[in-house]
């Protein structure tokens, strides 16, 4: 382990876990997720080495089974994770999101029937708000729930659900009118459904289909899917918190920690492509000696070893400042915008040091080129990120008078 991305102020309890967890990556993710990643094959080992390690319920209390650990611990977890692989980071994000969704909103009745089975990974989740054509328009769904007796019928098509078809539990985001007066601004009338299902393709459930598996360019391994509610029935008790009409606020405190760990896939991406174009600087020869001796190349591992530890961090301020129980969509947004950011630019910086064998699908630089886009659009795009980021600056530097 190097110098770069040391994080201080640890407990002896967080310094195992992440030890634990960088050794697990070394000998068990590393050495085949290129091969797994070629072949767009999910990696059930890896999954339930994972679930055998707690890590599916590192953030649920300990009275629910979970381990009870701090959005720190995590995103770190989640940074060497992506280090190894950022895929298998994204099967754990989702699942996380949806459990940190119950734990904060849901019933007494659904955290005690959800949370345990989602600590020891036995329910795995995912969360669905986009839909095709809408983007980042979250306030623009038309997937509708109406009430009928003790139960809901939904109706729609969402889009981009990371583990819809390996996943056991999805919370779906709907419009539903009930109770609100026409004109009632959108985000006030939706609300979050928990919709348990079969993990598999096709229609998993009476009026739920699952298509197949989004062909990707990258962040292959992990099933992206749509989700097709036709005539879907939700029992009235799985609104999560047993109240209509708070969806989009339960969704964007999720979306809020979302953040900090997509910074975190960010970093670990790039501290893999900074790992690898610095071993590759010192093994490549020319004009007589290792390319790390010449002074371009330098400059290049000095600017992507810097980026690497900004990223850093900030992702590790955002963790902690929500873990401290403060608001912080301000540092969440800095933190994914640039630790995306410069993880793209760094894994350009390592794929030009490879020079033509970055292209080459037998280096793993290659699969890194391909899977550092998606940090730019996943969990709200760059642009989204700066829209937040200036909206909240203005909000605390607003003039007087």
């Amino acid at each position: 382990m190097g110098r770069l991305a040391q994080t201080d102020g640890l407990t002896d309890v967080q310094q195992e876990i992440l030890s634990t967890v960088r050794d697990f990556v070394d000998k068990e993710i590393i050495p085949v997720a290129t091969e797994l990643e070629h072949r767009d094959e999910y990696p059930t080992r890896i999954v339930e080495g994972l679930k055998e390690l707690g890590v599916f319920g590192l953030m649920i209390p300990e009275e629910y089974g979970g381990l009870g650990e701090s959005l720190l611990t995590y995103a770190l977890c989640v940074e060497e994770i992506a280090r190894g692989w950022m895929s298998v980071s994204g099967i754990i994000n989702t699942h996380f999101i949806v459990a940190y969704m119950i734990k904060q909103h849901g019933t007494q009745e659904q955290k005690d029937y959800f949370l345990p089975k989602m600590a020891a990974g036995d329910i795995r989740g995912a969360f669905s708000m986009s839909e095709p054509g809408l983007g980042s328009d979250v306030s623009a769904i038309t997937s509708k729930g109406v009430r009928d007796g003790d139960a809901y019928v939904l109706n729609g098509q969402k889009m981009w659900l990371t583990n819809g078809g390996t996943s056991t539990l999805v919370a779906v985001l709907c419009r539903t009118d009930e109770g609100h007066p026409e004109g009632t601004a959108p985000h006030k009338s939706m609300t979050t459904f928990l919709i348990e299902k079969e993990p598999r393709f096709g229609e998993v459930k009476p009026g739920l289909t699952i298509p197949g598996k989004i062909d990707k360019m990258g962040y292959k391994g992990v099933d992206t899917t749509e989700l097709i509610m036709d005539g879907l029935r939700v029992p009235a008790d799985r609104v999560l918190g047993g109240v209509t009409g708070r969806g989009f606020y339960q969704m964007m405190d999720g979306v809020e920690v979302g953040r900090v760990n997509v910074a975190a896939r960010g970093c670990g991406v790039a501290q893999r492509a900074f790992e690898l174009g610095a071993a590759y600087a010192q093994q490549r020869h020319t004009f007589g000696k290792p390319i790390a001796q010449h002074q371009a190349i330098q400059f290049k591992l000095a600017e992507m070893g810097t980026k690497v530890e900004a990223a850093h961090a900030m992702m590790v301020n955002a963790a902690r400042k929500k873990d401290s129980g403060r608001r912080n969509d301000l540092e969440a947004g800095m933190a994914k915008y640039l630790a995306s950011e410069y993880c793209k630019e760094v894994v350009e910086d390592a794929f030009r040091i490879h020079g033509g064998y970055g292209f080459s699908k037998e280096y793993e630089i290659e699969r890194l080129y391909r899977e550092a886009p998606m940090l730019l659009i996943g969990e709200g795009t760059a642009e989204i990120q700066k829209m937040i980021i200036g909206r909240r600056l203005l909000e605390e530097y607003r003039i007087q008078g």
